[in-house]
């Protein structure tokens, strides 16, 4: 079987090439808390002010977020998350909640997200056909990426 030279089509791969890079989930992060300011992200961050400006330009781009005029003199814009862009809050939750197990201890969390019904939120995936939570032994692949199998590309 001849080897190929292009990666396997993902979805996963295509979505960390739009908010994987460094600083990105930290932007969404910071949006959905609220902070929605240039200079209030850069101090909650940590990010360098260049940077934070191409990685906005890019989530706005992508149409994740939305750039909005707060003030005239001088020009300063806040940002907002779009529908595209809260849903990818449930990826930040469930990311804080594997660091939460599996980097820190129980009371060394920076954060706790309480959810409407007044109960800390634990993140879990459930089908949406059945409503049974997810677990891997659950799940059968099916390579939908014209020549791949599940474990590499097919012969040519």
């Amino acid at each position: 079987m001849a080897a190929s030279k292009d990666p396997r089509p993902c979805s996963i791969a295509d979505t960390l090439a739009l908010v994987g890079e460094k600083y990105s989930l930290l932007v969404l992060r910071e949006v959905c808390l609220g902070n929605r300011r240039f200079d209030q992200l850069v101090r909650n961050i940590g990010a360098p002010r260049d940077v934070l400006a191409t990685r906005l330009k890019r989530l706005v781009d992508a149409g994740i977020l939305t750039k909005k005029i707060y003030t005239e003199r001088p020009q300063r814009f806040e940002y907002r998350p779009t529908a595209a862009g809260l849903e990818l809050e449930s990826v930040l939750m469930t990311l804080m909640a594997w660091g939460d197990r599996h980097l820190r201890q129980d009371d060394d969390r920076p954060m706790v997200i309480e959810h409407i019904c007044g109960n800390e939120l634990v993140p879990v995936v459930t089908c949406s056909a059945c409503g049974e939570e997810v677990h891997h032994e659950d799940l059968t692949p099916h390579p939908q990426a014209q020549g791949w199998t599940v474990s590499g590309p097919t012969a040519a």
